[in-house]
């Protein structure tokens, strides 16, 4: 019970300063909503009008600092997160985060798990068949390719996939422009068209490491005592591979994997800004372009929740599988 109430309290400490750095940031960046919104009207309607406009949409920069902190933290808490006064202006931020969550979950979410599902068994053999002709292809290239920047690998696939081919696969957005959402087959298949190469471009870029590590726990696992002895009662290769070395090598990487969960939230901005995805990392562009004070604090939130809550799931499940986390508080 120590443990676990230690752990709350570094929850809610942490979440406490992340938020209100998330309030103080976006103030201290340069320029202000009222700048932005007079450049995207082109100064057409008088700076007096404007503010108006802002201030009937809850934004009022002459009000005290402190007073404006405990409104904010105080919406926070109850999911009042205000009216986007950016690109979407008048639009709740609820709404918008709402249509772009899915997409982000859909794309981001689904290629991580991928990325860790393959990773890990890639590892696994690697590891296991060390020194052949696997262990010395498959390691060394997607190493080199996690390397690469995200926009680099998106630009080459789109030339590659999309420009030489004659459009071949979309470069562009989530579905055809023509569509309506709906739950039919086309329009499904129309999705999953949009999501190859951006899903291509994050699996690339992210699974080397996955490779890597898991076929390092594996070595080492290998090493140990209780594989030997397996291996001493005569057991299959198979079965020492599978339940005494890979099972075990996997516990180091699910911490990983839990970080990784935690920051599917938060989208892959420059994949989703290259190929024009309308998930959380484009919206979070957007609002920090537009100087969108309660769109960017409702996303920081978010992904500043959804990392922290991971985090604690993570100590949660290490301490219940390893006693000594435990005792060691």
């Amino acid at each position: 019970m120590r443990y676990v109430l230690r752990r709350l309290g570094f929850f809610v400490l942490t979440l406490w300063a992340a938020l209100t750095l998330n309030f103080f940031i976006p103030r201290f960046m340069p320029g202000s909503p009222l700048q932005a919104l007079r450049d995207r009207t082109h100064n057409r309607l008088s700076p007096a009008a404007l503010e108006q406009m802002l201030t009937s949409y809850g934004f009022k920069p002459d009000e005290n600092l402190f007073v404006q902190y405990l409104d904010y933290l105080r919406n926070m808490v109850t999911g009042r997160w205000g009216i986007s006064i950016g690109a979407t202006l008048g639009e709740p931020v609820t709404k918008v985060v709402g249509q772009a969550l899915p997409w982000t979950l859909g794309l981001v979410g689904i290629t991580t798990v991928l990325a860790f599902a393959l990773g890990s068994l890639i590892g696994v053999v690697a590891g296991w068949r060390r020194g052949g002709r696997l262990d010395s292809l498959l390691p060394p290239v997607f190493v080199v390719t996690s390397a690469l920047p995200y926009f680099w690998v998106g630009l080459l696939l789109i030339l590659t996939f999309s420009v030489w081919t004659g459009g071949l696969l979309p470069s562009d957005f989530n579905y055809d422009s023509g569509l309506q959402p709906s739950l039919t087959p086309g329009f499904a298949a129309n999705v999953l068209a949009h999501a190859v190469l951006p899903a291509a471009t994050i699996l690339i870029t992210s699974i080397g490491g996955w490779i890597l590590t898991m076929r390092n726990n594996m070595i080492t696992t290998l090493a140990e005592d209780y594989v030997r002895m397996g291996r001493a009662k005569g057991l299959s290769n198979r079965r020492i591979m599978t339940t005494y070395a890979a099972r075990n090598a996997m516990l180091p990487n699910l911490s990983g994997f839990a970080m990784s969960l935690g920051f599917v939230i938060s989208g892959a901005i420059l994949v989703e800004y290259v190929f024009n995805y309308p998930g959380l990392g484009y919206l979070l562009y957007n609002a920090v372009q537009n100087t969108d004070y309660p769109l960017m604090q409702a996303l920081f939130m978010l992904f500043t929740v959804a990392v922290l809550v991971s985090v604690l799931v993570c100590d949660f499940a290490t301490a219940w599988l390893d006693p000594r986390a435990r005792a060691k508080g």
